[in-house]
């Protein structure tokens, strides 16, 4: 998020009318509903996530144990189950 001065941006009128309210604070005003993204969506960490939740569960179908996995994603032995579990589902 970056911040953006107020009066660069908007009509002299709004802003002392917005100033009756709060003068001098912060102000978060946000997304409208209709723009909003869902998570990950603009970093592409979201698709990241899906990339290797595939990976680990191609691996353990290909006999690769999840305490490799979990060794090799640097994640728990917990968390490999239930990527696995989560992607059998998705799968099936």
């Amino acid at each position: 998020m970056s911040y953006k001065k107020a009066e660069d941006i908007l009509p002299i009128e709004l802003l002392k009318e917005i100033q009756k309210y709060i003068n001098g604070e912060c102000l978060y005003i946000p997304i409208k509903l209709d723009d909003k993204l869902d998570w990950g969506t603009k970093s592409g960490y979201r698709n990241e996530l899906i990339d290797r939740n595939n990976d680990i569960y191609l691996s353990y179908v290909n006999g690769i144990s999840i305490t490799e996995l979990a060794d090799r994603y640097y994640l728990s032995e917990k968390s490999i189950y239930r990527i696995i579990s989560t992607m059998k589902k998705i799968c099936n």
